[in-house]
Order: structure tokens, then sequence, then C-alpha cells
């Protein structure tokens, strides 16, 4: 095995071993769509068109994953989320 396959093969085995968390937005009887859509752009960096698809999945299927990633990188957000009123939890 050559030095830049040995590399290759460090590095994801590095990948996998880094635990992807989500935060999963719930729906509720409270909260308007312009408000998630912001909330979701804002503190999620979502695209609008990004933001309203997550809206309209929460409100019709009760839950849609927001972000995935890293714990310690998704808490902060998850804060926000529920600071402005929302659903949400990392799993």
């Amino acid at each position: 095995m050559s030095t830049k396959e040995k590399v290759s093969e460090e590095l994801l085995l590095d990948e996998e071993t880094v635990k992807q968390n989500e935060i999963v937005l719930f729906n509720d009887e409270v909260n308007t769509f312009e408000h998630v859509i912001y909330t979701l752009v804002d503190v999620c960096e979502h695209t609008p068109e990004q933001a309203e698809q997550c809206s309209l999945i929460v409100h019709y299927k009760g839950k849609c994953t927001v972000k995935t990633g890293e714990y310690k990188e998704l808490e902060p957000r998850c804060s926000k989320l529920l600071q402005a009123g929302l659903s949400a939890e990392i799993v």
C-alpha cells in the first residue's frame, strides 16, 4: 500500500469516528411559517427555500432534521432555536 493510500484510509477512519448528531425540529401550534423560516435561515444558515421545505415537512410530518453535525457545533444552534420559541432537540 502506498503512502497516499494509507493517508486516505486513515482519513476515512477519522471521519467515521466523529459522531454525527442531528437537530430535530418539531411541529407546534404556536409559531407561524414565517417565524420558523426566518429562524432556520438565521440559526441554521438555511437558504430561504431550504427553510421553507423544512417548515412544510415539520407541519405535515410532525418533525424534520434541520441540521446535522458534531454535538458541540449543534448545541448552541439548538439553544437559539429554543430561545426563539421553537421546539427542537439534538438526537
